[in-house]
C-alpha cells in the first residue's frame, strides 16, 4: 500500500531536469473524486464543457463539476460501468454496464430508456443532437453493433449495423459519422446513406483486443484519429467524385498520417495540429530484473507523413500505477478549454496547457529571471499570479547573491522605477553588503528624488575611499539632491589632512559654485589653473570679482584672458586692465596688441606706450603698428628706433616725416641693400632721390649693376652710363646692358603696339560715326523749331518750307537760323555750340 506522503507529493507530474520547458501542467481532480476513489475505482469518464460524468466499478455514475465536487449520483448497476455517453447539449446521458444494462435518460427530463442484454455491453453512444426530436438515436455495442431509433408511439426500434467480427470495443459518434472498433479493425458508417465507407484493419493482431483496446477520437467532423497498440493513424473522410461512384459509397477514407509510438496507446486527443498521446509503459525493475508496470506517459507529438516529432513527454505518477494495465487508463478532453483528463482506477489527473503564469513560474524555478521579467512585461495584462515588481525584486536579489552588483544596480533603474521607498530600501541593502559604490551611478536624480540622506550617505562612502569617484558624482549630480553645507564641511575636513589634493580642491570649487559662493570657487580655480575658470566667470558674471585677478588670469591662459577682457570692455575698462598690468609689461603688450588688432582707435592714448612695448617684446609687429597707427607720435617713435638701431623702422619714419634723402642714405649706408634703395626710390617717385641714388652708387660697382638692372623703366639709363668712370670694372655689365637694350626694345614695341591699337580703334569709331550720321532722321508734327518754338512742319502741307536738321537732332526753320559770317558752307547748331558740345554741323536740309 502506498504511503500518504507519496500520494500527496504527486500534485504535479515529475519533470526531467532538462532545460526544456514542459508544455502541460498537471493537478489531481480532488474534492468529491478523492472521496469516491477511496471506496470505489473509476472505470470510465466522459467530459462535457459544463460538467464531468464519472463511472465506477461498483456501478455508480457521478456528475461532477470541474473542481471534482459531486453534484448528482446515479445507482445504475451493481457491477462495472463500461461507458458513459453525453449529447452535445449535456441534457441526455447514455450508460452501459458489464451486466448488460443500457440506460438512456434525460438529466433534466423524465425521458428514459432501459434495456438489459444477455451479454456485457461495452459501449454506448447517443446521437450528438439527441436533444432534438428527429435525432432520437443511440448505438450500443456488445457482440454486435445495434442502432436504436425512436419511432411511432415513442417506441424504440433496434437495427443491426454490424456483427460477426467479435465484440465491439469502442465507438465514437460525430455528426453523421459513426466510428467503431471490433476485434478485426475500425469501421466508419455514414448515417445519411447508411453505408459503411471504410474498414481500417488492426496492425498488430498479436495483442489481445480486450487488454489493449482501440482508442478513437474525432478531431473534427471529417478527421478520425485511431490509436491501437503502438500504431497511430489519422484518417480523413472525403467526398468521392461523381465519376468514380458507380456502386461505391459517396465518401471514402484516406489515411493522411501514420506512425508508430514507443509504447502502447491508452488514449488520444487533438491539440491544435498536434496530438496528445497517453501511453502505457512497462520497464525492467533494477532490483528484481522483472518487467513491471511503470508510470504512464503523456506525450505531445507533431504528426509527420510517416513518423512523428516528440514535442514534450511527461511521466505521470498516478496512484496505483504499479497495478494498472493498458485498458485501465483512459484519456478524455474538453475541446473548448484544452483540458485533458487522465483516468485510472484510483486517480483522475487533469492536464492543462501552460499559460504565461506557468511559463514565468518555470523560468523563475530555473533562475532565468531576465526572461521571466521580459515575459511578464509582454503579458502584463493577462498574467494573474505574478507581478512585474515581485519578479524584478527577486531578480535583483538573485544578482546580489551571485555578487553581480553592478548588474543588480543597473536593473534597479528599470525595476524600481519611481518607487522611492523601494529605492531607499535597496540602497540600504547595498550599504549592508558594502556595495554603495555599485548603485551610486544608477540612483534617480529627477522624478523621483530620494531623501538627501541617501545621496549624502553615498557621497561620504566615496569621500572615504575614492576621491575621483566622489568628484565624478559631484559633477554629475545636481546640487539640490543633498545638503551642500554638510558635504562642503566634509570636504574641508579632508583637505585639512591633504591640503594640496587637487581633486578635492576642484570638487570643493564645484560645491562652492552650487552654493553660489562664486568668489571662493574662483580663487580655487585660479590656484589650480583650472580650465573651467573662464566658463565660471562668463556663466555667473563674475567680472567684478576678477578686477584684481587679471594678472592671475593672464598667467593661467593669456589668450583666453585677453579675449575675455576685450569681449567685456563694458564690465572691465581698458584703463583698468592697463593699470592692473602696469608691473607686467609683457602681458600689457599682449593685451594692447590684441586691442589694436581689433580697433586701431580704441587704445589710441596708449599708442606712445606701445612703441616701447613693441620694441621690447615684439619687434616684428612694430613696423606694421607704425604703418597702421595714426595716433603714434612720430618723433618719439623715431627716437626709440634710432636708440635701438632699428633701421627699417627708422627708414619708414624718416620717409613718413618727409626726410626721404636721410632715409635713402640710411638704406645705402646701414643696410647696403641696393634693391631696397631702388624700391624706396620707386615708392617715392622723386627725381632728386634718383639723382642721389646714382651719385651714391657711382663708385660702387655692385650698386651700379643693381641700378642698371632696375633703373631702365624710371630714369634714362644714359644718365647713369655717362657717369661711369672709364676703366671701372662692373660685375655683369654685359648682361646689364643687354637687359637695358631689351627693356628699351620692349618699350618701343609696346609703344608701337599701342599706336596700332589706337589707330585701329580711331578708324573703327570714325566709320561707326559716319554710318550713324548717314542715317535718316524722322521729322514729324511733334518736332518744334528750337528758335521760334513753333512746329517744325507747317500746318498746310501744300506750302513750301525749308528745315535744317543737325546731327545733334536739334531742328530749325531755315529762316530762323542766323546768317553765318564765314564763307564756309558748313553750319553749326547754335545750342550745342553755345554749350561747347561739339561742332553740331548740319546733316540735312529739307526743302519743299
Amino acid at each position: 500500500q502506498e504511503t500518504r506522503s507519496n500520494e500527496e507529493s504527486t500534485d504535479e507530474s515529475e519533470e526531467d531536469e532538462s532545460e526544456e520547458e514542459p508544455k502541460l501542467k498537471y493537478e489531481r481532480l480532488s474534492n468529491g473524486v478523492t472521496e469516491i476513489l477511496q471506496k470505489d475505482a473509476a472505470s470510465c469518464m466522459t467530459v462535457h464543457e459544463k460538467f464531468l460524468a464519472l463511472g465506477t466499478h461498483y456501478g455508480k455514475v457521478y456528475l461532477l463539476d470541474v473542481q471534482g465536487n459531486i453534484t448528482q449520483k446515479f445507482d445504475v448497476s451493481p457491477v462495472k460501468i463500461n461507458q458513459i455517453s453525453l449529447d452535445e447539449s449535456g441534457e441526455h446521458m447514455g450508460v452501459c454496464s458489464e451486466d448488460g444494462k443500457v440506460q438512456v435518460f434525460g438529466l433534466y427530463s423524465a425521458e428514459e430508456f432501459h434495456e438489459t442484454f444477455d451479454c456485457p455491453i461495452k459501449i454506448v453512444a447517443v446521437h450528438p443532437h439527441f436533444v432534438r426530436s428527429h435525432f432520437k438515436q443511440f448505438v450500443t455495442g456488445g457482440k454486435k453493433l445495434l442502432l436504436y431509433e425512436r419511432g411511432w408511439m415513442n417506441r424504440w426500434k433496434p437495427s443491426v449495423l454490424h456483427e460477426g467480427e467479435g465484440n465491439i470495443r469502442n465507438v465514437k459518434w460525430r455528426g453523421h459519422l459513426i466510428a467503431w472498433a471490433n476485434n478485426m479493425g475500425v469501421k466508419i458508417l455514414d448515417m445519411i446513406s447508411k453505408q459503411r465507407i471504410t474498414n481500417v484493419p488492426r496492425d498488430d493482431i498479436s495483442l489481445r483486443p480486450d487488454m489493449y483496446p482501440c482508442s478513437l477520437c474525432w478531431k473534427d467532423n471529417l478527421t478520425l484519429i485511431i490509436g491501437w497498440g503502438n500504431s497511430v493513424k489519422i484518417c480523413s473522410v472525403k467526398e468521392r467524385h461523381a465519376s468514380e461512384m458507380r456502386d461505391l459509397p459517396n465518401r471514402y477514407v484516406e489515411i493522411v498520417f501514420q506512425f508508430e509510438t514507443e509504447f502502447h496507446i491508452s488514449g488520444l486527443a487533438p491539440l491544435c495540429d498536434q496530438l496528445v498521446v497517453l501511453s502505457y509503459v512497462k520497464e525492467i525493475s533494477e532490483k528484481t530484473e522483472v518487467e513491471c508496470c511503470a508510470r504512464p506517459r503523456l506525450d505531445i507529438v507533431q504528426p509527420l507523413p510517416e513518423s512523428c516529432e516528440e514535442i514534450s513527454s511527461d511521466a505521470l505518477t498516478v496512484r496505483g500505477f504499479q497495478e494498472n494495465e493498458c485498458r485501465d487508463y483512459h484519456l478524455e478532453y474538453s475541446e473548448g478549454e484544452s483540458l485533458f483528463y487522465i483516468i485510472s482506477p484510483r486517480d483522475v489527473v487533469v492536464a492543462k496547457e501552460r499559460d504565461q503564469d506557468d511559463h514565468i513560474d518555470w523560468l523563475l524555478e530555473k533562475k532565468k529571471y531576465e526572461e521571466a521579467l521580459m515575459a511578464a512585461e509582454i503579458s502584463q495584462k493577462t498574467i494573474k499570479k505574478h507581478k512585474i515588481l515581485d519578479i524584478g525584486l527577486a531578480y535583483i536579489n538573485h544578482l546580489v547573491e551571485r555578487e553581480e552588483y553592478d548588474q543588480a544596480a543597473r536593473k534597479c533603474q528599470k525595476i524600481l522605477g519611481k518607487n522611492t521607498e523601494l529605492w531607499e530600501f535597496e540602497v540600504y541593502k547595498f550599504k549592508e553588503i558594502g556595495q554603495l559604490k555599485a548603485i551610486s551611478h544608477y540612483l534617480p536624480r529627477r522624478d523621483p528624488v530620494l531623501k538627501p540622506l541617501i545621496y549624502e550617505m553615498v557621497l561620504h562612502e566615496f569621500l572615504e575611499s575614492d576621491y575621483e569617484g566622489f568628484a565624478t558624482l559631484i559633477k554629475e549630480w545636481p546640487g539640490d539632491l543633498y545638503n551642500n553645507t554638510i558635504i562642503v564641511q566634509a570636504v574641508v575636513d579632508h583637505l585639512k589632512k591633504d591640503p594640496q589634493n587637487r581633486t578635492l580642491l576642484r570638487t570643493l570649487a564645484e560645491l562652492y559654485t552650487y552654493d553660489q559662493r562664486y568668489g571662493k570657487a574662483l580663487e580655487i580655480y585660479l590656484t589650480l589653473r583650472h580650465k573651467d575658470v573662464f566658463q565660471l566667470i562668463h556663466k555667473h558674471n563674475l567680472f567684478s570679482s576678477i578686477r584684481d585677478k587679471i594678472v592671475l588670469l593672464m598667467d593661467f591662459d593669456t589668450e583666453k584672458a585677453v579675449d575675455m577682457l576685450l569681449d567685456n570692455e563694458d564690465k572691465i575698462s581698458i584703463d583698468r586692465v592697463v593699470e592692473e598690468l602696469e608691473n607686467r609689461p609683457e602681458l600689457q603688450h599682449v593685451y594692447l596688441h590684441k586691442l589694436f588688432k581689433r580697433d586701431h582707435h580704441k587704445g589710441q592714448r596708449y599708442h606712445e606706450k606701445q612703441i616701447s612695448l613693441y620694441a621690447e617684446y615684439d619687434r616684428p609687429n612694430l613696423l606694421p603698428f607704425l604703418r597702421d597707427s595714426t595716433h603714434c607720435p612720430l618723433e618719439k617713435a623715431l627716437e626709440i628706433c634710432q636708440q635701438r638701431n632699428f633701421v627699417e623702422e627708422t627708414v619708414y619714419l624718416l620717409s613718413r616725416m618727409g626726410n626721404s634723402r636721410s632715409a635713402l642714405k640710411m638704406i645705402m649706408e646701414e643696410l647696403h641693400d641696393v634693391d631696397k634703395a631702388i624700391e624706396f626710390a620707386k615708392e617715392q617717385d622723386d627725381g632728386e632721390l634718383w639723382e642721389d641714388l646714382i651719385l651714391y652708387s657711382i663708385d660702387k660697382p655692385p650698386f651700379i649693376t643693381g641700378l642698371l638692372n632696375n633703373i631702365g623703366t624710371h630714369v634714362d639709363p644714359i644718365l647713369l652710363i655717362h657717369r661711369i668712370k672709364e676703366g671701372m670694372e662692373i660685375p655683369n655689365l654685359r648682361d646689364s646692358l643687354v637687359k637695358i637694350l631689351q627693356d628699351y626694345n620692349l618699350q618701343i614695341l609696346l609703344r608701337e603696339g599701342c599706336k596700332k591699337i589706337l589707330v585701329a580703334d580711331s578708324l573703327s569709331l570714325l566709320k561707326k560715326m559716319h554710318r550713324t550720321q548717314m542715317k535718316g532722321v524722322l521729322v514729324d508734327e511733334e518736332n518744334i523749331c528750337e528758335s521760334c518754338l513753333s512746329p517744325i512742319l507747317p500746318s498746310d502741307a501744300s506750302k513750301s518750307f525749308n528745315v535744317v536738321v543737325f546731327h545733334c537732332r536739334h531742328m530749325f526753320h531755315k529762316e530762323c537760323l542766323p546768317v553765318s559770317n564765314t564763307v564756309s558752307p558748313v553750319q553749326f547748331c547754335n545750342i550745342c555750340s553755345a554749350k561747347h558740345r561739339g561742332p553740331g554741323s548740319a546733316i540735312l536740309e529739307m526743302k519743299k
